[in-house]
């Protein structure tokens, strides 16, 4: 703040003598440099206010674009086992898993004599089942030793193992105890499968025991050097011979569908494609097991379930992007109103829903919209259908390849099927060479018998085998299912080249270069505002050095007067 101020009074005398005078009004003027200082420089970055907003509100549709992303990824993910019905030990689909009940005829629990587990596209069917014999290990123990802990006094070395196995030497000094003895044998197990315990018969009574780690072979043993260390225990005879056999090593005996078999282990999964039976106990005479392996289609019904609920999620950020205020505008909230790419999404979304795929819809699952727009799921008309119609309700939803020759197999439909003719060329030794289309080899390489979609083609993902050993061509004719197409369509939407983050890239890059803008008008104000600060400063100094004369001015002028 500077203050100017002037008083003046003067006394002069003319020629006649006469004295007069004179009196000037008092002048004051006030400046306020911080408020001029500011007004120019708010005038300076009000364009740069203006832009933030721009940016704000960009950051807005970016935080709704990414959220509407994140929603699709989780419908995508969870509608993976839907999309696809291929079925092979490799198979991740709804359509592969597999469930099995087991029950009994005749006096027999069946839960105490069996049980299975079920790998992914297990081999479905009925089969019955009856135990002769379980297989088992050989056990054998040795004669009572005083105690546990105290030295045994012998040394030697033994070789021991199983039968057409790996065998170890264990080497026994003088100083060893029974227990030391059984630590060195463990030590050894996973080379030679034979494990050593003790057990106690009384406070004073030790028995040293062998037993095999696999069924159905038998111990091996044989004395190298030194001390015959088992035959001194009481494990062997003089012969070599096992002297108690607690366990004879014996195979498993089992008859499925009428077919005697054994195996050499209780665990049994080379019978059945997929399956592994294990036997628990034999079955009496009389008595069979009754075993049922079909399609698990409770994974089917919970998948549709975790579809629901995503694409509600999608559905409900959607419709919260459309909300409307009270006069009919766009709500504050909504900053994607009336976006083109949203509603793109969601009308492909529904489009796909609402497909008719081998004569059923949505509806022959179970699915409808309900009051409120919202979908749900009617779990008794899906379990109908999934018992009636298993076959159409996996068309309805998942990709369906099929080939025109037995000799090409489907392994893999992909998740975006095509219908194509695949020329296969074969050299003269019957070996596969090649497999193109329209003349174009590098969509599908070749290794072996098998035959992969290029990555990057449209044929990613698509797999078969060829077991003919001539040149031909075969159609392949896909369908893709109402599962297949949401997939695809959320997968292509939320992907890092699909539409949504092109738009987020967009507006990333327009936020950067407007933030840019901004950044330089507050660099200009800020070098306005130095420019003013030193200007006024120099207004100031000049304002005070005026004041200064004229208040010397006047003290000289009231001098005068009064003289």
């Amino acid at each position: 703040m500077a203050s100017v101020s002037s008083s003046t009074s003067s006394t002069s005398t003319t020629s006649s003598g006469v004295s007069v005078t004179t009196s000037g009004t008092t002048n004051s003027s006030s400046i306020d440099w911080t408020a001029l200082i500011q007004s120019a420089v708010d005038a300076k970055t009000a364009q740069a206010d203006t832009i933030s907003t721009t940016i704000t509100n960009n950051e807005a549709k970016i935080s709704a674009y990414q959220t509407l992303q994140t929603d699709l990824k989780t419908l995508s993910s969870g509608l993976a086992s839907l999309s696809t019905a291929v079925v092979n030990s490799l198979s991740t689909s709804a359509f592969a898993a597999r469930a099995a009940s087991i029950s009994s005829t005749g006096d027999v629990s069946a839960s105490s004599a069996l049980s299975m587990t079920l790998k992914s596209a297990a081999a479905t069917g009925d089969h019955t089942l009856t135990i002769s014999q379980l297989a088992a290990a050989q056990k054998v123990s040795g004669a009572s030793q005083s105690s546990q802990t105290d030295e045994l006094g012998y040394s030697g070395t033994f070789s021991i193992g199983l039968e057409g196995g790996a065998t170890s030497d264990i080497t026994i000094t003088s100083t060893m105890s029974l227990q030391d003895v059984v630590d060195a044998i463990n030590a050894q197990t996973s080379t030679t499968n034979v494990q050593a315990s003790i057990v106690q018969v009384s406070s004073t009574s030790f028995q040293m025991v062998l037993t095999g780690t696999e069924d159905a072979a038998d111990i091996t043993y044989s004395s190298t050097s030194g001390d015959d260390i088992l035959n001194k225990l009481g494990v062997t005879d003089s012969s070599g011979s096992f002297t108690d056999v607690l366990q004879e090593a014996q195979a498993a005996e089992f008859t499925l569908d009428g077919i005697a078999m054994t195996r050499d282990t209780n665990d049994i999964s080379d019978v059945l494609s997929g399956v592994t039976f294990s036997l628990l106990q034999s079955t009496p005479d009389g008595t069979t097991l009754n075993i049922s392996i079909e399609t698990d289609t409770s994974q089917i019904q919970s998948t549709l379930e975790t579809f629901v609920t995503n694409y509600n999620a999608f559905r409900d950020e959607v419709i919260g992007q459309q909300a409307t205020s009270t006069d009919g505008t766009a709500d504050s909230s909504a900053v994607l109103f009336g976006d083109g790419t949203m509603r793109n999404i969601m009308d492909a979304l529904q489009n796909a829903l609402n497909s008719t795929v081998g004569g059923l819809t949505m509806a022959d699952l179970g699915l409808s919209f309900n009051e409120s727009n919202e979908l749900e799921l009617d779990t008794s008309t899906l379990s109908d259908i999934l018992s009636t119609n298993l076959s159409g309700v996996t068309k309805l939803l998942s990709a369906q390849t099929t080939t025109s020759s037995s000799q090409l197999s489907v392994v893999n439909t992909g998740t975006s099927p095509q219908s194509f003719t695949l020329d296969l060329a074969v050299d003269s030794d019957g070996n596969l060479t090649s497999a193109s289309v329209g003349g174009d080899s590098s969509l599908f390489t070749v290794s072996g018998t098998t035959i992969i979609g290029a990555s990057g083609s449209i044929y990613a993902g698509m797999a078969f085998t060829y077991s003919g050993s001539t040149s031909q061509s075969i159609s392949v004719t896909s369908t893709s299912g109402i599962a297949t197409q949401l997939y695809r369509l959320a997968k292509d939407y939320s992907s890092s080249t699909g539409v949504l983050q092109t738009q987020i890239t967009s507006l990333t890059t327009r936020d950067d270069e407007l933030q840019q803008k901004v950044d330089d008008i507050n660099s200009a104000a800020s070098t306005l505002q130095s420019q003013l600060e030193t200007q006024y400063a120099k207004y100031q100094a000049a304002i005070e050095s005026a004041n200064s004369t004229l208040n010397y001015l006047k003290a000289l002028l009231n001098s005068s007067s009064s003289n």
